[in-house]
């Protein structure tokens, strides 16, 4: 059994992780993580979530140096839900120790200049290894998540748009003078467990946030190698991520041969489903399956993308790549085969 470690266990994404590896054949748990100074370390991880009371009870320990040296010797893997800062400073640690690492954060996942000064607020100085890190799009980068130390598993957006744009761009039929129009909208646990205000139940409305200046706009930007228009949107539900996606296409493009793109980048993959059907937040769910359909007039298309934030976007996509670097079977602890 692989021994994983996972640090940031109380919040909503590292839950999820939890609950995978506990179920995955090949993976145990190796501790549970909470920064220092957290208020719930020493707490069990079941008084968080009670879902899992009786399948793991086990506490949640401070990232002390105890626990560093515990991690450094005891841990085949270490598994990220933390901060953009966190991870950025923790990772090259744990890699430095032959750890490998799957970071849920962003801090490894975009390589240019003054592009986390910009997005994330901060200077990134470990550009070695985020030259080195293998972007964790897992149908996608299947070849260099096999290969990484550090894998930087794709933002939750991202996740949903570059799955519905990837078969498109890469067949060329996406019109060059054209962006694609991503609007995407997210449950609220994307916000994460941290209370707030603007996401408490008596406050939370569907509404725009980051106009213009989100830092997934340039992530899918870069992995699709076309700009894109993106704009998110809170929802009054609790997990998901519904994206609508206009692209203005070529003008010999067929609806056959927009068919063939998907069904060649699809088919066989049982976490991708092209539906026949509109997708919606309730049929993915607490699932790790992405799902897709498109229709068209004329040279507009739409393409509908549907997934949930904290597995197909987060937990579930980490698993993937976890199973695609240690040659696991590609579905093991995410689908029933």
């Amino acid at each position: 059994m692989l021994k994983a470690a996972i640090i940031g266990a109380s919040g909503y994404t590292g839950a999820e992780l939890a609950g995978l590896v506990k179920a995955h054949p090949e993976l145990s748990l190796a501790g549970l993580y909470v920064s220092e100074g957290s208020l719930d370390a020493h707490k069990s991880f079941s008084s968080l979530h009670p879902r899992w009371r009786g399948l793991i009870d086990e506490p949640l320990l401070p990232l002390d140096d105890e626990a560093l040296s515990r991690i450094h010797t005891q841990a085949d893997i270490v598994l990220l839900a933390t901060a953009h800062e966190v991870s950025h400073d923790l990772a090259p640690g744990f890699l430095a120790k032959g750890i490998k690492v799957f970071d849920l954060s962003g801090a490894f996942r975009v390589p240019g200049e003054g592009f986390y000064e910009r997005f994330y607020g901060f200077a990134h100085q470990h550009g070695d290894w985020l030259a080195q890190a293998a972007y964790g799009l897992a149908e996608w980068n299947q070849e260099a998540i096999e290969k990484a130390k550090l894998i930087a598993v794709a933002g939750c957006y991202p996740t949903a748009a570059l799955t519905a744009l990837k078969p498109l761009q890469n067949a060329g039929f996406i019109a060059d003078n054209n962006k694609p129009i991503i609007s995407a909208v997210s449950g609220v646990t994307g916000a994460g467990r941290k209370a707030s205000l603007a996401t408490s139940f008596s406050e939370i409305s569907f509404k725009p946030y980051g106009v213009l200046n989100h830092r997934h706009q340039p992530e899918i930007s870069h992995h699709l190698n076309k700009q894109v228009v993106f704009q998110p949107h809170l929802g009054n539900f609790i997990r998901g991520i519904l994206a609508t996606i206009y692209v203005q296409l070529n003008d010999d493009v067929t609806d056959e041969q927009i068919a063939q793109a998907y069904h060649q980048a699809y088919d066989g993959q049982k976490i991708v489903r092209l539906t026949g059907q509109w997708p919606q937040i309730n049929d993915v769910a607490g699932t790790p399956f992405c799902d897709l359909h498109w229709a068209r007039e004329g040279n507009q298309l739409i393409v509908v993308s549907a997934i949930d934030n904290l597995l197909k976007g987060a937990a579930s996509q980490a698993i993937q790549c976890i199973n695609i670097n240690q040659g696991f079977s590609p579905l093991a602890g995410l689908v029933q085969e």
